[in-house]
């Protein structure tokens, strides 16, 4: 709901279309906010900041393997687990922020080898988001550097797959995990 009147607000050239839509926007504000609970200021804040057809938020992480264990890192925000990574930017490529989300929040280099995966967190059992995301996962091979953490993370370790901690499941699920795992074995390729 949210989406169409995103769109129709951004579209429509009528004043009375735009009223329309700009209530159908405050209506699913106000859905948003009985159905999760979460005070409708901040469900207003979340959907009424962007402007223009609405798409799905793009979050890349990076999968690091060190003697079959994967590199994780804790999230300063919640204090759980999750692969390294975050929001794709602006000019770089996937394979770029990958390589720069796992440098600035683990201390370790490194260079892009394959795509893994790309998810969509509305379909893979992800919690509900404030956002529609795509997830593109990306396999990375390890370099260089030292283990340290960062402004946005507690500290960096390596975890074996079946014994992982505890998830910041809304940068990475139990079923993510499992994909990553059968994807490792796959031949698909990565090109900047």
């Amino acid at each position: 709901m949210q989406s169409i009147a995103q769109a129709g607000l951004h579209y429509s050239e009528n004043s009375f279309d735009r009223q329309r839509y700009g209530e159908l926007r405050e209506l699913s504000v106000q859905l948003a906010s009985h159905l999760s609970d979460a005070p409708i200021e901040k469900i207003r804040d979340l959907f009424t900041c962007e402007t223009g057809f609405q798409t799905p938020k793009v979050d890349i992480r990076s999968v690091v393997l060190k003697d079959g264990r994967v590199l994780m890192v804790r999230e300063r925000s919640d204090g759980r687990w999750a692969l390294p990574g975050g929001f794709a930017d602006i000019n770089y490529s996937p394979g770029e922020v990958a390589v720069k989300e796992v440098l600035e929040e683990t201390g370790l280099t490194v260079t892009i080898n394959r795509i893994l995966a790309i998810t969509d967190t509305d379909r893979h059992n992800f919690p509900p988001l404030e956002y529609h995301y795509y997830k593109i996962v990306v396999l990375c091979d390890l370099t260089g550097g030292e283990l340290q953490g960062s402004d946005e993370t507690i500290e960096a370790a390596f975890f074996d797959f079946d014994f992982l901690p505890e998830l910041s499941e809304k940068r990475n699920t139990s079923e993510l995990f499992r994909l990553i795992r059968r994807q490792l074995e796959s031949t698909l390729t990565y090109s900047d």
